[in-house]
């Protein structure tokens, strides 16, 4: 099955299989992926937390809103984490940044103000997301991306002082009933004439 046919197949899971897990291997996988996420200069501003014990699934349900069974029920939650503060950033950044990327740091994102800096590494997050479903369509694993978390109580729980979550993604095996699959919902996707230009 080509690539293309993958992301036709690829859909949100609104309901998963409980006794699916991922194996390890995949897991892995996707981790070794994220790591190789592009980003602006490089710049990396992220932390990805992979999510299996159903302990910590169970409370991280509860401030989930619509995603809460899927939360419990997927084989994995991998939470999407940005640095909280530029000060983070620039304690870290000159161990990995060329000298390329920290004159466009300091020149053209640093002097638009704290507020900037965080919303440009929080694009940075968003970009790695973009790369992990194209894998998980690739990989055959189901997935379902949530912006619908209350992050400070994500963080609460997972407790990764220098980070805060953004938005997290549900991974495992779809339910047989999950009434989000494309037999029985099928895909809506405006008309690529609408979207794609070609100049």
């Amino acid at each position: 099955m080509s690539f293309l046919d993958k992301i036709k197949n690829r859909y949100t899971v609104k309901k998963y299989n409980p006794q699916a897990k991922i194996s390890q291997e995949k897991i892995d996988e996707l981790k070794a992926i994220l790591n190789l996420s592009p980003s602006s200069i490089n710049s990396q501003p992220w932390n990805f937390v992979f999510i299996k014990t159903q302990n910590i699934k169970e409370q991280l349900s509860k401030f989930s809103y619509h995603n809460k069974q899927k939360v419990i029920d997927c084989s994995h939650v991998i939470v999407f984490q940005v640095l909280k503060s530029s000060e983070h950033f620039e304690n870290q950044m000159n161990d990995y940044l060329n000298e390329v990327g920290v004159n466009f740091y300091n020149t053209l994102v640093k002097p638009n103000g704290e507020e900037c800096i965080k919303s440009w590494m929080t694009h940075q997050v968003y970009l790695s997301l973009g790369v992990f479903l194209s894998a998980c369509a690739d990989m055959e694993i189901d997935s379902t991306p949530m912006e619908g978390i209350q992050s400070d109580q994500y963080d609460a729980i997972i407790n990764n002082l220098d980070y805060k979550s953004v938005f997290a993604v549900a991974i495992g095996e779809k339910s047989e009933d999950d009434k989000n699959q494309l037999t029985i919902t099928p895909k809506r996707r405006l008309d690529s004439e609408k979207i794609i230009v070609e100049l």
